[in-house]
C-alpha cells in the first residue's frame, strides 16, 4: 500500500509578493507548487492537500467592507468568508493539478471538499477572541459597525483605529471525513479542509451551526492527518528550515530532531507565535496522536524534503 502524505500550503505562500494579488497571478504560484506535489505523487505518495486562506478572507471581508460602507450591502459572515475561499482556492489548485497529472500522463484526479470543522461552543477562544480580521475602523464608523453587529468584539489596534478580533477554536472534528477517506482510498488527490475548515458548532438537536471564527490551518491539516493514519505530515510554509535563535547573530537551521528536542525548544520560547509557533505545536500533536514524521519546508523544496535533501524533519 503506497504512503499517504497530508501535505498544507501556507495562504501566504500561494501569493508571491505584495505586487502579485491578482487572482491570476496566485493561480501562476500554485500551477509551480503543484508541479512538486506531482513530483511526490510520482515518488509512490498518495497526498491529501490542505491550504492557508489568510490573505484570501481579508480581501472577501474587505470587499464586503466597502460595499456596506458605500451601498449599505450586508456584511459576508466570516463563515462565508471562509467557504468562499475553501472553493476558489481548492478550484485552482484542483484545476492546477489534474492538469500537471495529466501533462505526466498519470492516471488520477483530483477533487475539492468543502470542508466544516467541527469546534466546541465552549472552547476558551470564544470568551476572549484576539484573532483580528477586516479593516480598521475609526470612532464614529466603529461605533456604526457596533451597532449594526453587536455580537461583534472591536478593538483598539495600536492606535490606526477600532478592528473587529474572532476566536481562534481548536478543531475538534472533520464533518466530512468519512468522505474524504472514501476519495482518498479511491485514488484521488483530495483537497480539503481549506483555511482550517470553516468552524461549526453542533447544536444539542444534532444539527450544525456556521460560527464567526478562524480556525487554525496547521492544527486542522494535523487532525485530518492523524484520522486518515497518514505516514507523514508536510507543512510548507515561507523557509527552508525551522531555526533557533531566529534573527540572532547564533542562529541555527534545524535539519533533523525528534519530538523531545522539538518541546524542548518550544518550551525555550524559540518559536514566534503568529509564525512557526502553530506549526510546531500542530506538529507535537500529530506525533503524539499517531503521527511518525513531519516536515516543514518550502513549496519548491517539496521533494527534495520528502527524500530527505533539505526542510526540517521532525519524527517521533
Amino acid at each position: 500500500m503506497k504512503k499517504l502524505a497530508v501535505i498544507a500550503i501556507g495562504g501566504n505562500s500561494l501569493i508571491r509578493d505584495q505586487h502579485h494579488l491578482k487572482v491570476e497571478d496566485q493561480y501562476r504560484q500554485i500551477t509551480k507548487t503543484v508541479k512538486h506535489i506531482v513530483e511526490i505523487i510520482e515518488a509512490g505518495y498518495e497526498v491529501v492537500i490542505t491550504h492557508g486562506n489568510g490573505p484570501q478572507v481579508g480581501f472577501v471581508l474587505r470587499r464586503s467592507e466597502i460595499a456596506y460602507e458605500h451601498e449599505g450591502l450586508h456584511f459576508v459572515p466570516l463563515q462565508s468568508c471562509v467557504a468562499n475561499t475553501q472553493g476558489a482556492i481548492g478550484y485552482q489548485i484542483q484545476q492546477a493539478l489534474c492538469n500537471e497529472l495529466k501533462k505526466r500522463s498519470l492516471a488520477k484526479k483530483a477533487v475539492t471538499i468543502v470542508t466544516q470543522v467541527k469546534v466546541s461552543k465552549d472552547d476558551p477562544g470564544f470568551d476572549h477572541p484576539t484573532k483580528p480580521i477586516g479593516t480598521f475602523y475609526d470612532d464614529r464608523k466603529a461605533e456604526t459597525v457596533k451597532k449594526d453587529h453587536p455580537d461583534w468584539k472591536m478593538v483598539s489596534d495600536a492606535g490606526r483605529g477600532y478592528r473587529r478580533v474572532v476566536a481562534s477554536p481548536e478543531p475538534v472534528e472533520i464533518v466530512e471525513m468519512e468522505m474524504i477517506q472514501s476519495l482518498v482510498e479511491n485514488d484521488f488527490c483530495v483537497i480539503a479542509a481549506g483555511g482550517g475548515g470553516i468552524p461549526v458548532v453542533e447544536n444539542s438537536d444534532g444539527s450544525l451551526e456556521g460560527i464567526g471564527a478562524v480556525i487554525d490551518k496547521d492544527f486542522a491539516s494535523a487532525l485530518l492527518a492523524v484520522n486518515l493514519k497518514a505516514d507523514l505530515l508536510v507543512i510548507s510554509t515561507g523557509v527552508d528550515r525551522v531555526c533557533i535563535n531566529f534573527g540572532k547573530e547564533n542562529e541555527k537551521a534545524l535539519s533533523n530532531i525528534t519530538l523531545r528536542e522539538a518541546k524542548k525548544y518550544l518550551k525555550e520560547g524559540h518559536f514566534e507565535a503568529g509564525s512557526m509557533l502553530p506549526k510546531i505545536q500542530a506538529i507535537l500533536w500529530f506525533l503524539e496522536n499517531g503521527g511518525k514524521k513531519a516536515i516543514v519546508t518550502k513549496p519548491d523544496h517539496l521533494k527534495q524534503a520528502i527524500v530527505g535533501k533539505c526542510g526540517t524533519h521532525i519524527i517521533k
